[in-house]
């Protein structure tokens, strides 16, 4: 026999970790739009804007000037630096506060991963809300330790009321996006307070994933910003990133911020895995304070009030604050899943997300604005002929 034709068995070689996890349910719906010709892409968690001019130029002079090698494993001194001045500005922890650090990572995604092998162990337990960005569940998978989720149906608000009954002694952790990817919902500073005050008494981290800060819309906004749970407590590991805000997602460009002890322990995980987030994309943090960002915040706010406005008329629609998504239920007339339901708009040209990638239920499906406004007005054209009684 020749040795080249000698295959593996990797049913038995592939670890339980890897097999526990599905393919992304994103992922499968790109798979079917590849068969179809120019649909109407609804289902990506991609702005549609090009990166601005500053951000680019800040990478590209990054590459010339040869800034191509690794940086130590928190990131670039000056990057960090300028991290911690806006955390500070913004946040109120102090830039020189050695109760509190940050580090660059590679997209939020690595900061997430690098949280949870920093504070999971098998047993240990992380709440996280229902609906979620489909990476939630699979912390456990990766890390160690158990999900548990807290139903929160029909309005997709995570309240201190939902979470206190789900916290045991082995929880470790409650983690949330504010904005929220899939619902867009925006929780306030009051109810961000009452959470913070649960965590704060069951001894427990809280993480906050603010992927979507910037992309909060006005009538959500508080003191003219996003409500964040870090300016009510400094124990909160706050999470944020640059690829939603300036559409560079590919370039894998985040920060954490919280207390050093578990900053410490995530570096430390980040030297032997990630080793650095990539050095030359680093700078593109350096080029925010040039960046005015308020021209497409306002075009997706358009966009999101013609989404209500089209969807509630046919459906149950809990109103989008921020992000770029809308979380639509199947009108039950319709007697069908949301898998079901992606199924028939793909099969009308239009591409939307089963609710059952990002939950328990099936019941709903996810909706991305982040498209041109005539492709979004010919997809919702189709969606809303779909959902009439």
């Amino acid at each position: 026999m020749n040795e080249r034709d000698t295959a593996l068995d990797f049913s038995t070689l592939v670890s339980q970790r890897a097999q526990s996890i599905d393919a992304s349910g994103v992922r499968k719906i790109f798979e079917l739009a590849s068969k179809i010709e120019n649909p109407i892409n609804l289902s990506l968690g991609q702005p549609d804007f090009p990166v601005p001019r500053e951000v680019k130029n800040a990478v590209i002079q990054a590459i010339e000037h040869d800034c191509n090698c690794y940086t130590v494993t928190q990131g670039d001194p000056k990057v960090l630096a300028h991290v911690r001045q806006e955390i500070e500005q913004d946040i109120g922890w102090g830039a020189d506060d050695d109760r509190f650090s940050a580090i660059i990572t590679a997209g939020t995604s690595g900061a997430l991963v690098l949280a949870a092998l920093a504070l999971l162990d098998d047993g240990d337990e992380l709440i996280i809300p229902d609906p979620y960005f489909v990476l939630y569940p699979r912390l456990a998978s990766i890390a160690g330790g158990r999900v548990v989720c807290c139903d929160t149906y029909p309005d997709f608000r995570l309240t201190a009321e939902r979470v206190e009954p789900l916290i045991t002694e082995r929880t470790k952790a409650l983690l949330f996006a504010n904005p929220s990817n899939p619902t867009g919902v925006v929780l306030s500073a009051a109810e961000l307070g009452d959470l913070v005050d649960l965590c704060r008494e069951k001894g427990i981290v809280m993480i906050s994933d603010e992927i979507y800060d910037e992309f909060t819309y006005k009538d959500a906004l508080e003191d003219g910003r996003c409500p964040s749970a870090a300016r009510l407590w400094d124990q909160v590991l706050m999470i944020r990133g640059m690829g939603k805000t300036y559409g560079c997602t590919g370039w894998r460009l985040g920060y954490t911020a919280g207390p050093t002890p578990l900053i410490e322990q995530m570096t430390k995980l980040q030297q032997f895995t990630y080793v650095c987030a990539p050095s030359m994309a680093q700078q593109a943090i350096l080029a925010q304070p040039h960046v005015d960002m308020s021209y497409e915040v306002a075009s997706y706010y358009t966009r999101r009030t013609q989404v209500v406005e089209r969807l509630s008329a046919v459906t149950t629609l809990a109103e989008p604050h921020g992000a770029f998504y809308a979380f639509v239920e199947v009108p039950k007339h319709l007697g069908i899943t949301g898998s079901e339901f992606a199924e028939r708009a793909i099969e009308r040209g239009v591409l939307v997300v089963p609710g059952g990638v990002f939950s328990e239920r099936d019941s709903h499906f996810r909706l991305s604005y982040a498209v041109a406004e005539a492709d979004l007005a010919r997809g919702l054209d189709i969606l809303v002929e779909m959902m009439q009684p």
